[in-house]
């Protein structure tokens, strides 16, 4: 069996450990326990939008593939390989649930690396509410520790597709129910 650790180290060793998925499957990075090596300047800013030293990773297709080796460890999020850990700086979640299809299962919703994830009892929806101004905060799991923050449209969509209970928005999807919020708040 060959050694998977690659012989490349930085940005060139987490394309390379990233490029080992088949397909758009993901890469085993909860396997994958190196020692950290420091930091690395990228930064996934509050609007999704990928930084490298400053300037937007341009390529979409650089960015899922470094999505895939995200890691969110005790310590922060990081991206990993067999031989590497470097951290990153997320300012907010590292993803974005840019838009849901409305499906017979449930809510499918897609992030903004390509994504897709079933809303249910493995991947939630929780909505956080801000006590100062009441701003609510949706997110969806999408795997590991790893969550999206569902983008103002589509969270519009979930209210308009929402039903009342006991003054609350509650939208199901796979099985499992939601509560989007007080009624007042999701409103707004």
């Amino acid at each position: 069996m060959s050694d998977p650790t690659p012989s490349t180290t930085g940005l060139a060793g987490i394309t390379a450990a990233a490029k080992q998925a088949p397909g758009r499957g993901l890469p085993p990075v909860h396997l994958w326990h190196p020692d950290h090596c420091g930091d690395i300047d990228i930064v996934i800013r509050r609007d999704g939008v990928w930084m490298h030293e400053g300037s937007p990773i341009g390529r979409t297709e650089m960015v899922r593939l470094f999505s895939t080796v995200l890691r969110l460890d005790p310590d922060g999020y990081h991206l990993v390989t067999p031989g590497e850990k470097l951290k990153i700086t997320v300012e907010d979640l590292p993803f974005r649930a840019v838009e849901v299809q409305m499906t017979d299962a449930g809510l499918v919703f897609t992030t903004d690396v390509g994504d897709t994830v079933l809303a249910g009892p493995d991947h939630p929806i929780q909505v956080e509410t801000d006590p100062v101004t009441a701003e609510p905060a949706p997110r969806v799991h999408v795997r590991a520790d790893l969550w999206a923050r569902i983008a103002r449209p589509v969270f519009y969509e979930l209210v308009e597709a929402a039903t009342l209970e006991n003054g609350e928005l509650v939208i199901g999807s796979g099985g499992a129910r939601f509560v989007l919020g007080p009624v007042g708040a999701a409103a707004e």
